[in-house]
């Protein structure tokens, strides 16, 4: 499934079945107190989850266009706020794939400072077309599993 709009320079690296992406905290990114807004670590580990899929040559779009409409959006997210990044902070968004199932995956997620873990998030995606859950594909399956237990 490899396209070239995921071809060239890919933000972060896979690291065993660990996708790593560096991400810089701005201004847009805070709150008044220039700590991170909460919402924004969603946005952070929405880009890792991106980047996991492009890292095993999966484009989201190419999913949507090729496989007649096929996407993934969050079923459940079970989060853990441990501590905040501040305004120019570099941090690292954790993926790694924890479970496949028929419809669905589970993705273990960190945001960290340093060795300071942030953030942690347990994150079930679906894959769903025309509004229904349906199994996630074999080609993509196939190109996920040696990712996922």
């Amino acid at each position: 499934m490899p396209d070239a709009g995921i071809s060239g320079h890919l933000p972060g690296r896979l690291v065993g079945d660990t996708h790593l992406l560096p991400i810089r905290v701005y201004y847009e990114d805070t709150d008044f107190s220039a700590r991170v807004y909460h919402a924004s670590y969603l946005r952070f580990m929405e880009r890792g989850r991106t980047e996991l899929l492009r890292a095993a040559e999966v484009a989201q779009s190419d999913l949507h266009a090729q496989m007649g409409g096929l996407a993934f959006v969050v079923r459940k997210m079970v989060i853990d706020f441990l501590g905040a990044a501040l305004m120019d902070d570099v941090l690292t968004v954790v993926t790694r794939p924890k479970e496949m199932r028929g419809a669905s995956m589970t993705l273990f997620q960190e945001v960290r400072r340093g060795e300071d873990v942030l953030v942690t998030a347990e994150v079930t995606v679906a894959a769903v077309r025309g509004g229904r859950a349906v199994r996630i594909p074999d080609e993509l399956r196939a190109a996920l599993s040696p990712l996922a237990e």
